[in-house]
């Protein structure tokens, strides 16, 4: 499991996914660079795997700079 600093402070993958999701999760994978920018701030942009629920996993981003985050599930 890989380790991030998140606006500060060190999070798990677990603790991102709650953070992204807004709620416990079941179990989330590693922690990986998005490639992507933040569109708010330009900040480097992280995606973690995880499931709320036993039937759902969802990609999340969040930046590591703002409280910018998304996740992968069609509206």
């Amino acid at each position: 499991m890989s380790n991030r600093v998140v606006q500060g402070r060190m999070v798990t993958p677990e603790k991102l996914a709650e953070l992204i999701e807004g709620d416990s999760i079941l179990e989330a994978e590693s922690i990986t660079n998005a490639d992507r920018d933040c569109p708010e701030c330009g900040g480097d942009v992280i995606s973690v795997g995880y499931m709320p629920s036993v039937t759902e996993f969802i990609t999340g981003y969040k930046c590591q700079e703002c409280d910018w985050s998304a996740d992968d599930r069609e509206e």
